[in-house]
């Protein structure tokens, strides 16, 4: 089993994240108009997984502004943020900060979490996704993974796209 930290804490995960050059896990995830998507809706195109916590906090806002302002420049790529946060409070964050390349998908009624080894199961955060980026090729098969081991810190955005140049 895979952990991360928050300063001191340890914080213990459901797994780990699916291995680089498998096929990625099929995941269903929750829309701000609270439609479902699955990974088999963007067959043929690259997908970003951008995972965290939660947009109330400072750091995951910050990586969802980062890669919406990102996306705009990947050819055949769909940026997916991937949180446990309601699906309408995520619609709500993207309206109000004018985020229109990234797609919101909330875990609050799938197994992803636990699929994606991202749960984390140490109180206070448990149920919360780990910080994490997963990259998928166009024939579902995971190209890169990042697991960012201090929960306060962004992911490392130039390393994780440098796979999609």
């Amino acid at each position: 089993m895979t952990s991360i930290h928050r300063g001191d804490l340890e914080i213990a995960l459901s797994g780990n994240l699916p291995a680089v050059g498998t096929a990625a896990p099929e995941f269903t995830l929750t829309t701000g108009d609270l439609e479902e998507i699955t990974l088999a809706d963007f067959a043929g195109k690259r997908v970003v997984l951008n995972i965290f916590p939660s947009l109330d906090t400072d750091t995951c806002a910050r990586s969802v502004r980062e890669f919406n302002k990102r996306a705009a420049s990947l050819d055949n790529t769909v940026v997916l943020c991937v949180s446990a946060d309601l699906p309408f409070a995520a619609h709500r964050f993207c309206t109000v900060e004018g985020i229109e390349n990234v797609i919101t998908g909330s875990t609050f009624r799938s197994s992803f979490s636990v699929d994606y080894g991202v749960r984390m199961q140490t109180l206070p955060f448990t149920g919360l996704n780990a910080r994490a980026v997963v990259i998928i090729d166009t024939d579902g098969k995971v190209i890169y993974t990042q697991l960012v081991p201090e929960m306060a810190d962004e992911p490392d955005y130039d390393d994780a796209l440098a796979v999609l140049q």
